[in-house]
């Protein structure tokens, strides 16, 4: 069944870890540069979390463009990121009256003292207070037990499918359902699909920013295939429908196609008022395990 969680107390915005990681600093005298920390909290493996990294990217387009809510953002990762400073550059690349259009690059210092693109994305922000209220939808949020009736990390087994730092595990307040973990006992189903309700472990209240977050936010389907290791995001492109109510999200993954050492994945993400908030479709590299 679906239903709404009992949302944590909330915890102020400027008291969130979320907020306080995904900060970026305007660089005085240069429009548009934003100094960052990528922070170890939201790793996962050896790499930083996608979805972390997309959502400090859209709080720097936000500072930098008039509009302030993502509505669509695509993004390709193209090396992999790893805790520390980081710049972000911004630019508008066009400012309507009623979404505006930027770009955005993250770059981190090698080993040799070589500047390195990270991540680069385009995006268009709006705000999604204004959009109108009609909705037509075949869609229906996914059916799944309650937020008590699901598993959380306390409950996963001691072996892990990723090697490494389990850190963003202990940021997120998240709960899956038993249907879509026997993988995580070596008994993955093969259909490529996880579920799950989905929080922020210090109670703040879901955003558009922090939806950017929740669409990477799970563990990877490939899993569910009976893969085990890291799957690296390639591109991910982010719509977001609407602002969600306050209370834990429910989260459902799905991929249809592994081929070429390569798969996607669609998200869907629901709020407690059974809207459909965000959307995503990602293209992964497949484990080799």
């Amino acid at each position: 069944m679906t239903g709404m969680a009992t949302a944590s107390p909330r915890a102020d915005i400027g008291d969130s870890e979320f907020d306080r990681a995904t900060a970026v600093a305007p660089r005085a005298g240069e429009a548009g540069v934003y100094d960052a920390e990528l922070s170890a909290g939201w790793t996962i493996g050896s790499a930083v979390n996608g979805g972390y990294l997309l959502a400090l990217l859209g709080r720097a387009l936000s500072g930098s463009l008039p509009h302030r809510d993502p509505l669509t953002v695509t993004a390709h990762y193209l090396t992999a990121s790893r805790p520390g400073p980081a710049v972000v550059r911004a630019q508008t690349v066009r400012a309507g009256r009623t979404m505006s259009s930027g770009q955005a690059s993250l770059f981190q210092t090698d080993d040799k003292g070589r500047e390195v693109e990270r991540i680069r994305v385009i995006a268009g922000y709006c705000d999604l207070a204004a959009l109108p209220d009609g909705v037509r939808t075949s869609a229906k949020p996914p059916r799944m037990p309650s937020y008590e009736d699901c598993l959380g990390s306390a409950d996963a087994p001691a072996e892990g499918q990723v090697g490494g730092s389990t850190a963003i595990l202990e940021r997120l307040d998240l709960r899956l359902d038993p249907a879509t973990v026997g993988w995580a006992v070596g008994a993955p189903s093969g259909l490529g699909r996880v579920r799950g309700w989905l929080g922020l472990a210090d109670g703040r209240d879901h955003d558009p920013l922090s939806l950017l977050l929740a669409v990477d936010a799970l563990p990877p389907t490939s899993f569910d295939l009976g893969l085990k290791g890291w799957t690296p995001t390639l591109e991910l492109t982010v719509h977001v429908r609407a602002r969600p109510v306050p209370g834990p999200l429910r989260v459902a993954l799905s991929t249809r196609n592994l081929a070429g050492g390569l798969l996607e994945e669609d998200c869907e993400i629901w709020d407690g008022a059974d809207r459909l908030v965000a959307q995503s479709r990602q293209l992964a590299r497949a484990p080799r395990g």
